[in-house]
């Protein structure tokens, strides 16, 4: 027998070397009191017939989505510790393929993106983990989870066996699996299940491919139990030989269950994603989803002895430009918070779900729940006043050399980023016209175009608007266009044609336009620093917009979690100390963007706002969330 205490990050690196060992004990400390767990490690997660067993032991998966790159690192163990306290014994994620392989070939795993150490903490925690490496999850993100640069080959078919996808799924795989073999139950690590892909059944573009994915994740070492995840009308598609099916559902149907027994017999149930509640679109209203119909599903799937997985159990926030957009029944872009009228709030507060789920799980809890964690102090700081201005003209100077084009290029074939193209924010096209008339998109935008002629504003593109009168002139004028890719569908079967900018020709008077310079605004953290020394002006009493207005926010003492509140704004970005924390627009439903206290400092801080249209030039800071108007689900 091994006994050993799990407390530092470096003791837990090394303990993992050697916890393959069987019959070992870990003492895992929550809140001060250690959790003594006898458990074998020989056997992992295995079907056996109704039930799951885990180390020999009868298992049953209690457990809740909570996703990494959602959420500050700082508050990982954070949220970890409310799961647990909660009942919940299983924390499931998602591996983000865009966010680690911004450009093809180069790979980030450190900071927000450090898949290992988040793991390990759960671990630490005492929480067992379901991995979802993709390559697609959907997830509400951008391409659901796809990089861009796959988008630059026109031929590119993604989520099948096409080489050119297969190839760069193989080498992303390459760098992400070996993290994770070491880490996986039989080795001594938490991870006691994989997922491989996510509903592919709603797809099924192409019969080789699941099991393409299957293989690529055994002969790289994963050996623990795969699992695959579909919506009653993907499962029997979805599916591939030697790989459990899971569902996915809000409302219980007992005809799912049915259907899901009579493809998979001799089998226990676990629904992978039950549905807490759901995203929002700009435009729309906040999405709820009633707390006694969720604790009524739960209490009922848990009664008949079947296996669970919240999704989500705290949503967190699309941070900087990851949100992704329907494009059913028309394109609709999602909006930065990701609540998801979830148990645990965007910020990591108790909701009324919370409580009711605890009362519920700790019957399903063979030890005494650890207390429920203190939430973090949320502060109304001073708002902060815009005195500084740069228009967006004067900032051009800042962005990589300007690409000059015969007709339009979307945003992913720009030669900009070491050949990978633009993946998300603004690209500014500008052309010279000596004429006036009317000018049609023939819906060649995407998503959305603010329009000027000689840098006055016209009139904006979008999916209903699509053409527009240009006024007569006796001399060249310069006509631009600043399109926002405002979120890539991340579900459909439209992925394929999801390049972003102008992606076709745009007429005046029925000519095609031509010769354009084309500006990349992708508004990355290395171009908003780049703007301390741009040309700022003291605010003018009528500002210019487009532009960037820049403000400070004090902070005495140590910083605490707040939500910025821009009432008379109309539609942009909010950067704090130069990270992007999201979208904000005029339209709601969300009307206040959450600032969590670790990405400010202590004493003064740099709010930096790109607003398109008009504003108050005034931030407020509040201690409330505002996601706007509820509709129930």
């Amino acid at each position: 027998m091994v006994v050993v205490s799990v407390r530092s990050a470096h003791r837990r690196r090394c303990v993992l070397l050697f916890l393959s060992i069987t019959g070992i004990i870990i003492y895992r400390h929550f809140s001060g009191q250690p959790e003594k767990m006898k458990i074998s490690r020989k056997q992992g997660l295995t079907v056996n017939s109704s039930q799951f067993t885990l180390g020999g032991e009868p298992f049953r998966v209690l457990g809740g989505s909570l996703h990494y790159f959602r959420v500050p690192r700082a508050y990982w163990k954070d949220r970890m510790m409310k799961m647990k306290a909660c009942g919940l014994n299983t924390l499931t994620t998602y591996v983000p393929w865009n966010l680690h392989e911004p450009e093809r070939g180069s790979f980030q795993f450190n900071a927000g993106l450090d898949l290992e150490t988040f793991l390990l903490q759960a671990a630490e925690v005492g929480l067992w983990v379901i991995l979802h490496p993709g390559p697609y999850i959907s997830s509400e993100l951008d391409l659901g989870g796809l990089p861009s640069w796959l988008l630059r080959d026109r031929k590119m078919k993604l989520r099948t066996t096409y080489a050119g996808f297969t190839q760069a799924v193989d080498a992303f795989l390459d760098r992400l699996v070996p993290k994770m073999v070491p880490l996986q139950f039989r080795k001594g690590g938490p991870i006691i299940a994989v997922q491989v892909e996510h509903e592919y059944g709603s797809y099924a573009a192409d019969r080789k491919y699941m099991a393409f994915l299957k293989e690529a994740l055994e002969s790289r070492g994963i050996s623990e139990l795969l699992l695959t995840s579909d919506s009653h009308e993907g499962l029997k598609s979805g599916g591939v030989s030697g790989v459990v099916r899971t569902l996915n559902l809000r409302r219980l149907n007992y005809e799912d269950i049915n259907y899901l027994d009579s493809v998979q017999p001799n089998s226990p149930v676990l629904i992978m994603e039950y549905l807490t509640g759901c995203f929002d679109g700009w435009g729309d209203l906040h999405h709820i989803f009633p707390v006694e119909d969720m604790f009524a599903v739960i209490r009922e799937v848990l009664r008949r002895g079947m296996s669970i997985n919240l999704h989500m159990f705290h949503g967190g926030t699309n941070f900087g430009f990851m949100t992704g957009a329907v494009a059913n029944p028309s394109y609709k872009a999602l909006i930065t918070s990701y609540d998801y009228d979830a148990p645990l709030s965007e910020a990591g507060e108790y909701t009324p779900k919370y409580h009711l789920l605890r009362e519920l799980l700790v019957r399903y809890n063979s030890e005494p729940l650890p207390e429920i964690p203190a939430v973090h102090w949320k502060e109304n700081y001073e708002a902060a006043i815009m005195y500084r201005h740069l228009s967006l003209w004067d900032a051009l100077p800042f962005t990589n050399e300007p690409f000059k084009s015969r007709s339009p290029v979307n945003m992913e074939n720009l030669p900009v980023n070491k050949g990978n193209g633009q993946a998300y924010g603004y690209t500014l096209y500008e052309t010279s016209v000596t004429t006036g008339g009317f000018l049609k998109s023939g819906n060649n935008i995407r998503d959305r175009a603010l329009v000027f002629v000689n840098r006055g504003y016209i009139g904006t593109f979008d999916y209903k608007n699509t053409e527009l009168a240009v006024s007569d002139g006796k001399e060249a004028r310069t006509l631009s266009f600043l399109v926002e890719n405002c979120g890539r569908v991340h579900v459909g079967h439209t992925m394929d044609n999801q390049r972003k900018g102008i992606v076709g020709d745009i007429l005046l008077n029925n000519v095609p336009l031509r010769d354009f310079t084309i500006y990349s605004l992708d508004m990355t953290r290395g171009f908003i620093d780049s703007l301390y020394s741009a040309p700022w002006k003291s605010l003018p009493q009528k500002p210019s917009f487009p532009a960037f207005l820049q403000g400070r926010l004090f902070v005495d003492g140590y910083p605490s979690d707040t939500f910025v509140k821009l009432p008379s704004w109309s539609k942009g970005v909010i950067f704090i100390n130069s990270q992007n924390v999201g979208r904000y627009w005029h339209v709601g439903p969300q009307q206040a963007l959450y600032i969590p206290g670790p990405f400010l400092n202590s004493g003064i801080n740099h709010v930096t706002a790109f607003e398109e249209e008009e504003s108050d030039l005034k931030l407020q800071f509040e201690t409330t969330p505002d996601l706007g108007m509820t509709v129930d689900i």
